[in-house]
Formats: structure tokens, C-alpha cells, sequence
């Protein structure tokens, strides 16, 4: 491996995370130059109510036990540790400035691509890191694809949801196969979502 290694970051609430986050993260180390894939779990927003969010160390644990077994694969806390609500682009200054030998990159579903220039320094993100982008269903094609700094990169179109899953639970039907085996085992043996 050169000197410089090239970690992917993908955000997200990861409430519970699920087969179709790990499939795209699987998908953008496998078919990219990413060396990695860093999952980064988001805090709760003390500005939005706390609807069925678990506690971010509860998110955190699942997606640990998600990835465990794939060395390419990793999860991080950086955002816990970060002053709320938490931007990107402060989150991307920190992890250069904590590891100065890694390139990061943006993974984001492209149904974001299109509310990417609202984001605050999107300017700066788009310029510094780059984008990698994967398809979502009904996404709408944005001028930012021709973008040097943007990435598509060829996934399946998923549409799994975490909301969809925690209805399952709260119902009481079994999870299999929409998260990871050690997932489920957490969220039956801590009676998360019921």
C-alpha cells in the first residue's frame, strides 16, 4: 500500500445499520481506490426530538459487530466527540489533522448529491476531499456528477430501511437477513426498537 491511504466515510444515523449499508461499503472498497470504508456514526442532533433513535453508543456497538469480521471495514466516534450539531467539513478537518497521511473521501447516496450545495463549505469539501457517489432510487441526476471530484460508483439500487426494520421489530417479525446476524442478536438480547 502507498503512503497515503485513501478512507471512504460514510455518515449516518445507523438506527439499526443494515445489510444494504454494508453492501454499499462493501461495493465502494471493493470496485474504488478506497483502502477503507469508515462508518460514521452521527450523534443525536440536540436540535431535532429523538423519534426511535437509540443511544449513539448503542448505534456505534451494532455497527462494530456488523463489521467486525471485514478488515477493509471500519466504524468511528469522531462525531461524538465533535461540538453539535455536527458539519461534515468539521468532521473532515479533524480526521486530516488527527491522520495527515490519509486521504478521506465522501461516500453519499446520489438523492443527496442534489441538497449537497446547501451543505455548510460544500465548496471546500467538494474541492479538498471528493465525493463518491452511489445510486438511490428515484435519484434525480445533478450537474455535480460531471465533476471531477465526484465519483459514481456502479451499486444496486437498495432500498432497505432502517425505519422499515424498526417497525419489523416493534411488531415483533423476525429481522433475518435486513441486518447482520450479531446485529440481530444485539437487538433481540437488548429489546432495542420495542
Amino acid at each position: 500500500m502507498d503512503q497515503t491511504s485513501r478512507i471512504g466515510l460514510f455518515f449516518g444515523s445507523f438506527n439499526p445499520i443494515h445489510i444494504g449499508h454494508l453492501i454499499i461499503a462493501n461495493i465502494m472498497v471493493e470496485t474504488t481506490d478506497l483502502d477503507k470504508v469508515w462508518f460514521v456514526v452521527s450523534p443525536q442532533n440536540p436540535f431535532k426530538p429523538a423519534k426511535g433513535l437509540l443511544h449513539e453508543f448503542d448505534r456505534y456497538d451494532m455497527v462494530k459487530a456488523a463489521v467486525a469480521d471485514n478488515y477493509k471495514l471500519d466504524v468511528t466516534d469522531i462525531e461524538f466527540h465533535l461540538p453539535k450539531p455536527s458539519y461534515t467539513i468539521h468532521t473532515l478537518l479533524h480526521l486530516s489533522e488527527r491522520h495527515p497521511s490519509r486521504q478521506f473521501k465522501v461516500i453519499m447516496g446520489g438523492d443527496n448529491l442534489e441538497s449537497f450545495t446547501k451543505w455548510k463549505s460544500h465548496e471546500r469539501i467538494l474541492e479538498d476531499y471528493g465525493l463518491y457517489v452511489y445510486p438511490r432510487p428515484g435519484m434525480q441526476l445533478s450537474a455535480l456528477t460531471s465533476h471531477p471530484n465526484v465519483k459514481t460508483v456502479d451499486a444496486p439500487l437498495l432500498n432497505i430501511s432502517a425505519t422499515f426494520i424498526r417497525e419489523c421489530i416493534r411488531k415483533g417479525y423476525s429481522v433475518r437477513y435486513l441486518v447482520p446476524d450479531p446485529v440481530e442478536v444485539m437487538i433481540r438480547a437488548k429489546q432495542f426498537y420495542r
